[in-house]
């Protein structure tokens, strides 16, 4: 926290991991002042101020904890280690559903993943707010819940063919290293490929059809893949099935006994490590001989 603030002090940029995409570690290069530029904003929106008691119990190498242990310290308001002494929590849809009990009274900033109206509404006698953004782009929308979602202040939306772009003082430079998700336009806009719907100044957030989110962290479905196939003599599909308490499972599918063993032992750890795993006499496909993921999923759900 504090090195980062050194480095704002110094006009130099940071490097911060890519924690919200289990894929191929990314380093993400953006300015300081590209999310101290909106700590007014975000403490205006929450009422965050130097005498708030801030819980932050995630891991601070996810950029959302990060930003928020840093605000804190910014604005000169205590980082406490439980919610029994916090004003303000910064967590995950998962994260909140755990701590129910625990929030009456306290003002509540979810993101990570899509925050449902229902567990809003179930944090009783909390102010809930929510927000869409991602470590390239930082915040694009805020709002209550993920049904009440509009444009954060000083951030262009648009949604162009499906997927949401994103212009503000906000962005991301770029990556150091491996490259990701993130394009850009010669317009300034960008976009880390999720799709949407604005429906007037609300978004509508869908998600990457390439990836899961599972509690909270974004797993890239290609990557998964790109480790297991080359273990395997069949086909693979790695996909999302719903999940109530992690809002998706990570689910691999394989088409024989043999790749069933051989999958389970693959070095995947963490959120990239399947929850589920499937084994097929075939792969539905689609007329264009692709397989069919929808039809698939909905086959392993019935």
């Amino acid at each position: 926290m504090r090195a980062f603030l050194a480095a704002h002090v110094d006009g130099a940029d940071v490097l911060l991991g890519s924690s919200g995409s289990t894929g191929a570690a990314r380093a993400v290069v953006r300015s300081t002042a590209s999310w101290v530029d909106s700590f007014e904003t975000v403490a205006g929106l929450c009422g965050l101020a130097a005498d708030s008691r801030v819980w932050v119990p995630g891991p601070l190498d996810a950029t959302m904890n990060l930003f928020a242990a840093v605000l804190a310290t910014h604005l000169g308001a205590a980082t406490v280690a439980t919610p029994r002494e916090a004003t303000h929590a910064f967590l995950t849809p998962t994260a909140l559903r755990g701590c129910l009990d625990a929030v009456g009274g306290m003002t509540v900033v979810v993101a990570g993943d899509r925050l449902e109206p229902g567990l809003a509404a179930d944090a009783d006698g909390a102010t809930v707010h929510h927000y869409y953004g991602a470590a390239e782009l930082s915040f694009v929308a805020w709002g209550g819940h993920a049904d009440d979602l509009h444009p954060f202040a000083g951030v262009d939306v648009e949604v162009r063919d499906g997927e949401i772009w994103a212009r503000s003082p906000y962005l991301c430079a770029g990556y150091a290293g491996p490259a990701g998700p993130l394009r850009r336009t010669a317009d300034g806009f960008a976009t880390v490929g999720d799709r949407g719907v604005l429906d007037g100044d609300r978004l509508v957030v869908l998600g990457r059809p390439d990836a899961v989110t599972t509690a909270g962290v974004t797993v890239l479905v290609a990557d998964v893949e790109a480790v297991l196939r080359p273990l395997l003599r069949g086909p693979v599909v790695v996909l999302g099935l719903p999940h109530g308490h992690v809002g998706e499972a990570l689910a691999a599918v394989v088409t024989s006994t043999d790749d069933l063993a051989v999958a389970q032992n693959a070095p995947l750890t963490g959120a990239r490590r399947p929850r589920r795993w499937f084994t097929v006499d075939s792969l539905p496909t689609t007329d264009a001989g692709k397989v069919d993921r929808a039809a698939l999923a909905a086959s392993l759900m019935a």
